[in-house]
């Protein structure tokens, strides 16, 4: 079974972007990032009602990171590392089959500029090169066209459309497994 570490906290950096911690000088980021109407779509989580709330979910991602059971990098231009422009992460790590659940949100101002695909590919990179995963996955609405075509263009293949196999807010949703392989 794996034993994952992520401290100290590993930063990651592109040509472009750096991925880093997210820290309490992000909480009005974050709250605005999980507020927006356009962000959350596709995302069957409730949205973040004011700051306390964003300080209690960084918080959260803290005790994750501490307990190396998640990690959440806070997606900024490299030239601007103060400014994150969306989150990204390993969720739902499951040790026992060497898998875990990648997850993004990027704010809608800079979808179309490859900053996802960008970020992608460097935590399925940190994934399988330094938590030693065998397989990561990707899971999300049918409707979200955009994001299934980032993971198409990452390598990622579809492995499962389940039938409203998800209860949220009164309604029955359904959801599709994306996921690659480390080989």
């Amino acid at each position: 079974m794996l034993e994952i570490n992520f401290l100290p906290f590993p930063n990651l950096e592109t040509e472009r972007l750096l991925l880093r911690q997210v820290n309490s000088n992000d909480a009005e980021a974050i709250l605005s990032l999980r507020s927006n109407d356009e962000v959350m779509k596709y995302i069957p989580r409730p949205y973040l009602k004011n700051i306390i709330e964003a300080k209690d979910l960084i918080a959260m991602f803290d005790d994750k990171i501490e307990n190396g059971i998640g990690i959440n990098w806070g997606i900024a231009f490299v030239n601007q590392p103060e400014k994150i422009l969306g989150i990204i992460g390993h969720y739902r790590i499951k040790p026992e089959h060497y898998r875990a659940e990648v997850g993004y949100m990027l704010f809608p101002e800079y979808k179309g500029r490859g900053i996802v695909s960008e970020a992608l590919k460097k935590v399925v990179e940190y994934g399988f090169k330094e938590m030693k995963l065998h397989s990561i996955e990707a899971i999300l609405d049918p409707g979200n066209i955009g994001s299934e075509k980032v993971l198409l263009k990452n390598g990622f293949i579809k492995e499962a459309h389940l039938i409203e196999n998800e209860y949220y807010e009164g309604r029955f949703l359904d959801t599709m497994i994306y996921s690659i392989l480390n080989k």
